[in-house]
C-alpha cells in the first residue's frame, strides 16, 4: 500500500481508527497524514510516525482516501478549509472521502461538495466506526455513495478490517443500527464497572474485579458470535433451577433493565436523527 491515508479530524474515533491499522501493520505510519485546528494536539499521531499539519487542503492535495472525522456542523467548514488551504495548482479529481460524521447522509455530503468547484469528482463513502477498532475488536458499518468503484470499496474494507468487523449495509440503517455500535461500547462499559463495583461490595480488590468483569463480558459476546444460540438460550443454560444466576436475573429484570437498554438505544438514535434535520436545514 504506497497510497497516502489522510485524517481531517484527529479526535478519538480518527486515533481509535488509525491505531487499529497501525497495531495491524495494515498500513505504514509515514504514509498517514492529519490535519486539526492545533498542531500541540496531534502530538499523539506524530509519536506514532504520523504526519501532521493544521492545513486540511494538504491532506487532500497529498492522499486518496480522505477519513473525515469531525463534529457534524463542522462539515461546511472542513470542506471549505480544504479549498482555501490546498496548494495553487493542486487539482485532485479521483480523492476518496471516507465521512464518520454521525447523521449527515451521502446525499448532504454531496450536496456540500458541489458547493466547492475545486472538490469536483470527490466520491464519498459514509462509515459509522466505533472506539474498539483501536484494539482490533471494532465493528464498523460502511455504505458506498454514487461513483465509488469496486478498487475504492475494496481498498476501504481491507483497511477498515484491520480494525475489527466491517459490514456493508444499506444507508437507512446507518443511524438506527451505528448507533447501537457507536454509542454501545459506552454502555458497556458502565455495565462492566457497575459488576466491578458489585464485586469490590463484596470485599473483591477493584483492579481484580474490573479485570474479570471485562473478561467475563468479552468471553460472552465470543460465545454469542461463536455458538450461533440466541443469548436468550444461553442465558437459560446458565440458569439452574433455585440458582444462584437466576436470583440475580430476578433483580435485573425488577431493575428493568432491558426497558432500559432499549431506551438507550432509542434516546441516542433520536439525538442522531436530530443531527440530520439540522444538516438538512443548513
Amino acid at each position: 500500500m504506497a497510497f497516502n491515508l489522510g485524517f481531517i479530524g484527529g479526535g478519538n474515533m480518527s486515533t481509535a481508527i488509525v491505531s487499529g491499522i497501525i497495531n495491524k501493520d495494515g498500513h505504514p505510519a509515514a504514509n498517514i497524514w492529519v490535519s486539526g485546528p492545533r498542531l500541540e494536539n496531534l502530538k499523539h499521531w506524530q509519536d506514532k510516525g504520523a504526519n501532521i499539519t493544521n492545513k486540511n487542503g494538504d491532506i487532500f492535495s497529498r492522499c486518496d482516501y480522505v477519513f473525515l472525522g469531525v463534529k457534524p456542523f463542522l462539515l461546511e467548514k472542513s470542506l471549505r478549509g480544504i479549498v482555501e488551504t490546498l496548494p495553487e495548482g493542486v487539482s485532485r479529481n479521483n480523492v476518496l472521502i471516507i465521512s464518520m460524521l454521525a447523521g449527515v447522509t451521502i446525499e448532504k455530503l454531496q450536496q456540500v461538495i458541489k458547493m466547492y468547484k475545486l472538490l469536483n469528482g470527490t466520491k464519498v463513502v459514509r462509515i459509522m466506526p466505533n472506539v474498539p477498532m483501536a484494539t482490533g475488536s471494532g465493528a464498523c458499518l460502511i455504505t458506498c455513495g454514487d461513483g465509488v468503484n469496486d478498487e475504492q470499496k475494496l481498498q476501504v474494507t481491507k483497511l477498515l478490517k484491520f480494525c475489527g468487523h466491517c459490514e456493508e449495509v444499506p444507508e437507512p440503517l446507518m443511524n438506527n443500527l451505528g448507533v447501537l455500535t457507536a454509542c454501545g461500547p459506552a454502555y458497556i462499559f458502565i455495565i462492566i464497572e457497575a459488576l466491578a463495583d458489585g464485586a469490590v461490595k463484596q470485599g473483591v480488590p477493584r483492579d481484580l474485579a474490573l479485570r474479570f468483569a471485562a473478561q467475563m463480558v468479552m468471553g460472552s459476546a465470543h460465545l454469542v458470535l461463536g455458538s450461533g444460540k440466541h443469548p436468550a438460550q444461553l442465558k437459560d443454560e446458565v440458569c439452574s433451577p433455585g440458582g444462584t444466576t437466576i436470583c440475580g436475573i430476578s433483580v435485573l429484570e425488577d431493575g428493568k433493565i432491558r426497558s432500559t437498554l432499549i431506551n438507550a438505544v432509542e434516546a441516542s438514535v433520536n439525538k442522531t436523527k436530530s443531527f440530520e434535520t439540522a444538516c438538512s436545514r443548513n
